[in-house]
Order: structure tokens, then sequence, then C-alpha cells
């Protein structure tokens, strides 16, 4: 594993590097706060060991910044402190910090909070658990197929574009590793669907339509308490919204609320685009895939009346790979 060190003392930082080493891991130096971003920005090492004076960046400001663009890739960070800087501890724990050490620090200590560390990120990740959850969802309909996964990667490329090609403030690093993440788990409230319903071959009537449309705020129910109990989980307010927002239409003619225009989440603006695609252009069990330019026009004709006009010229922008997505899983298949 690489792990990054950042320390302008000479001595400390020597210390480190060799303990590292003698652990089995591949440190990554720097001799101050500035330097460390940087590094941290080209490998992305999941662990960080710094010190909370050095010139350029201090302490606090690194954790601030690799907690701010970390995403779903935790980075694990201990702080080294002087013994007497209380306040000092208690800012960059807030910032984000993991643990701390006091200096001089211990060298059986510190190599029992790194395996521990280590330990910790080896529970990886968030990404894994929630596309579990999605995945028992969605198990118990017969045409999902790679749905999960090409939903998820069109509603990262519609993100990135938006992000490249808008001023919207909130389409940051961390919103494009959300929506990836948690874009699986938009119809996590089918688990409560009965089965009458849920696995029905033909068109449902009005009866059945009214409990299948149940299963948003089913989800959200779910998510929403999660969102409760761990209220600093972004990514689970994300995963709610989408729950329950992604079959509102723009116009304000969907479910269940009839919210319009800007008033639905972006995130679910854009899964309801990735989803529909997605069932035009899949196989199901009553209906054979539509070709791409089907699915295509059939989309550009729910410009501001299904679909948010800013989406869709997103994914105008990036058909190429949205085709190449649907290519990809097709040939997994």
């Amino acid at each position: 594993m690489k792990i990054l060190i950042a320390d302008d003392e000479l001595v400390s930082r020597t210390k480190l590097v060799k303990l590292i080493e003698e652990l089995g891991h591949e440190p990554l130096i720097a001799l101050n706060g500035k330097e460390a971003l940087a590094i941290w920005e080209q490998y992305r090492p999941r662990m960080v060991v710094t010190d909370w004076v050095m010139p350029e960046m201090s302490g606090y400001e690194l954790v601030k910044e690799i907690k701010k663009h970390q995403g779903s890739q935790y980075c694990y960070v201990i702080l080294i402190t002087s013994l007497d800087d209380k306040e000092h501890l208690v800012a960059g724990i807030e910032a984000g910090a993991d643990d701390y050490m006091t200096k001089p620090f211990v060298k059986e200590v510190l190599a029992m909070k790194l395996k521990s560390a280590q330990r910790i990120l080896s529970f990886e990740s968030r990404d894994i658990v929630i596309f579990s959850m999605a995945c028992l969802a969605d198990a118990r309909d017969d045409d999902t197929g790679n749905h999960l996964e090409r939903v998820r990667y069109y509603s990262k490329v519609l993100a990135q574009n938006l992000a490249e090609t808008t001023s919207i403030e909130e389409l940051t690093p961390l919103f494009i590793d959300n929506i990836l993440m948690t874009s699986p788990l938009h119809d996590i409230g089918k688990i409560g669907i009965p089965d009458f319903v849920l696995l029905k071959p033909g068109r449902l009537d009005e009866k059945e339509y009214d409990i299948m449309k149940k299963h948003t705020t089913i989800g959200f129910e779910a998510l929403n308490a999660a969102t409760e109990k761990y209220p600093n989980a972004d990514y689970l307010k994300m995963s709610a919204d989408i729950a329950l927002y992604h079959h509102e239409k723009y116009d304000g003619t969907g479910y269940p609320f009839g919210k319009k225009g800007e008033e639905i989440p972006l995130s679910a603006r854009i899964v309801a685009l990735a989803d529909v695609y997605d069932a035009l252009s899949s196989r199901r069990v009553y209906k054979s895939a539509m070709p791409h330019d089907t699915a295509k026009s059939i989309i550009i004709t729910e410009r501001g009346k299904h679909f948010d006009p800013l989406v869709i010229d997103a994914f105008l922008r990036c058909e190429q790979q949205f085709i190449d997505i649907l290519e990809k899983f097709k040939s997994e298949q």
C-alpha cells in the first residue's frame, strides 16, 4: 500500500519512512502541505500521515482538501501534533482527520495505528455494500440484466459532461463519485412491491400501477432512515433523493409528488434520463431493444416535458459514450 508522509522535519520524516518501509508499504514523501496535496492528487494513496505545522500549506488545510475531494475512495488520515497542541488537534479532527499521534511519536504505537487503519480500509467500501443492496431488489426482476451497471455509468457520464459544460455549483468531483455509487439504488424500493405486480409480464392495470409507484416512497423511507442515523454521509442523502424523485418529470406530471423543474434534485433529473434510456435500449420480457437512434429520438421529444433540457443537451453531447456503454455490457452478457 502507498502511504503519503507529509512532514517538513527531517528527523521525524526519516523515522516515518523507515517504519512504513519496515511494515512493507511504499512511502510517498512530501516536505510541505502543497507538495503533499499534489502527490495525493497524482497517486490517490488510501492513507496519509501528516504533520500539522508545515510551510506552503498546513496539515489542517491538507486534511480539508483531501476530504473534500476523496469521493468514494476513502482516504485515512493520521495527524501528528506536538504534545501541548490540543487546540490544533481538535481542529484537525473536525477537518476530517481519522486519528492522531503526538510528537515525539512511539514507533510501536504508530505501527499499531497504521495496521488498524489498513484493516478499516480493507472493509472496502461503501460502493460494494451499496451495489449489493441494489442487486437484492433487482434480483426479483427478470428484466434487469446489466441494468444497474449501465444506469450508473450513464449517470456518471451525464454528470461529468454537465460539470464540464455548465456552471452548476453542486457538480463537484464528489457529486460525480456519489452519483456513480448511489444511482444503482434508484429502484431499491421494489423490494417492497409484491410479486404479482413486479413480475407481471404485461401492462399493469391502474390499481397495479398505483402499487408499483410506491417503490419510490418505500426506497426513500429506507434510505432516509440511514441518512438520519448518519447525517454527514452525503451519499446517503443523494441515494434517498434519487429513489424518491427519479420518476418525477420536468413539467410536473410525474410521481410521487408532481415536482417540476429544479424542484427535482439534479441527481434525480440525471438518473431519470439514464434509467429511461436504458429501458428503451435494452431488451425486456415484453419487448425487444430499440436501436440507439430510436431511443434518442424519443428522449429528444421529451425535452422540457419528461426531461430537464440541460440533461438532454448533455446526453446529445456524449451520446457516443452511451453507445459504448451499451455495447460494452451487451458483450459481457
